[in-house]
């Protein structure tokens, strides 16, 4: 393992992630910097382990990623009387793994790209665009 890459893997997942943690806690959203800091990082770090420890087989952790993801984000979307809070966020969380997992891969160009489309979609206006 080429430890230049690794560093670069968990400074662009520090930075990713908590890029859009900053977006969800200047929103006022209960999961912020860290919370999706460490979402992108652990899914990173998982990504990497499964690369480097099962390369006959790494698709298993990382789908295990995914599943570990959508009950965190199932813990955060509360239904009231005739609304949905928390789905953006959760969607959020989702999307963060995402990038974890493309760095896990080197894929960095990519997860760099994603990122800034990820952010203008959490930048549109909090409204229904369609009734």
């Amino acid at each position: 393992m080429d430890y230049a890459t690794f560093a670069l893997q968990l400074l662009l997942a520090i930075i990713l992630g908590g890029l859009i943690g900053w977006q969800r806690e200047k929103s006022g959203k209960a999961a912020g910097v860290r919370t999706f800091t460490l979402v992108t990082l652990g899914s990173m770090l998982f990504t990497v382990i499964s690369v480097n420890a099962f390369p006959q087989d790494p698709s298993r952790i990382v789908a295990q990623i995914l599943t570990g993801i959508g009950f965190i984000g199932a813990g955060t979307i509360i239904h009231k009387k005739d609304a949905v809070e928390g789905l953006t966020t959760a969607a959020g969380f989702w999307a963060a793994a995402a990038l974890g997992i493309a760095l896990g891969v080197e894929w960095f160009i990519e997860a760099a790209v994603a990122a800034a489309v990820i952010m203008l979609i959490l930048l549109l206006p909090e409204r229904k665009l369609f009734r």
